[in-house]
């Protein structure tokens, strides 16, 4: 079963293959999505400061009943923290909000401040190295097991590259069916980054795709565990987010294999043009 397997970083720290995603799902109820998430066999929680609900991640952790050793629990510095001093903040107060004595992996959210994202072309060098400073001294005392990066470009990780004392282990970029940035994921994993998928349903927009449609139907499943097992099958690692204990459970039960031939008609497919009222967020405003 999937819940029961684990990538490993290049670092040795064994992450499980499949994460719940948690954005959009209000602190107030998180807590009780992370149980019930536990509770059928999940161990790997992602979520972000700018979710505003790292508290209540953080005490489902707590409370879930499961040893803290056998979770694996990510959080993302960020994106507004260009500098060390915020970065190291901003570390120690997730360490504090989650009430955890170590997370697990943490992540740079974008090398953009979301306002900049789309509408610049002002990349954030040194910032970026800067904060991933702030994380590599993070990792070395013990309060992270392992860091990377979320949204970083080819460019972003050649930069950050040229200075990093300690190589980036994830890189979390949005891939689904329609929206596969083959070559970054390709330039990622040379530099020796696992890519994690977040959004691989793109955040619902797949669902009534009518060529995903007919193609789960044949493979009697239904869209949303095709395209976690796309994502799978790449290779990358995906975070399908829900609160729904149903919709949990149909997400882990993806123990099928898509033909080649299939998977070559998922890749080839036209890309998506418009998330609908998701264009707003800066992920889905400028897909690549």
């Amino acid at each position: 079963m999937i819940l029961d397997e684990d990538y490993t970083l290049s670092n040795g720290v064994k992450i499980p293959k499949l994460g719940l995603g948690t954005w959009f799902i209000r602190n107030e109820k998180v807590s009780d999505a992370v149980r019930g998430a536990v509770a059928m066999g999940y161990r790997h929680i992602d979520t972000a400061e700018a979710y505003g609900n790292e508290e209540g991640v953080g005490e489902g952790v707590r409370t879930c009943g499961a040893d803290r050793e056998k979770l694996f629990v990510t959080t993302k510095l960020a994106a507004e923290a260009k500098s060390y001093e915020k970065a190291v903040e901003a570390i120690d107060g997730s360490l504090k909000t989650l009430g955890l004595d170590y997370i697990d992996l943490m992540i740079i959210h974008s090398p953009q401040p979301w306002a900049m994202v789309n509408k610049s072309d002002d990349r954030c060098i040194e910032g970026n190295r800067e904060a991933w400073r702030a994380l590599e001294e993070a990792y070395k005392a013990g309060k992270l097991r392992a860091i990377g990066i979320s949204n970083f470009l080819e460019s972003d990780i050649d930069s950050l590259l040229e200075t990093a004392e300690i190589m980036p282990l994830v890189n979390q970029l949005l891939v689904h069916v329609t929206n596969t940035p083959f070559d970054l994921i390709r330039h990622s994993e040379e530099k020796g980054m696992l890519v994690e998928a977040y959004s691989p349903m793109g955040h619902g927009v797949m669902m009534n795709h009518p060529k995903l449609l007919e193609m789960a139907e044949r493979y009697g499943v239904n869209v949303a565990q095709l395209c976690i097992r796309y994502t799978l099958q790449l290779g990358t690692l995906p975070l399908p987010k829900t609160a729904n204990p149903d919709h949990m459970r149909s997400n882990a039960a993806v123990d099928f294999e898509i033909s080649e031939e299939d998977m070559k008609t998922l890749k080839e497919m036209e890309k998506i043009k418009d998330y609908g009222k998701y264009a707003k967020y800066p992920v889905y405003g400028k897909v690549r």
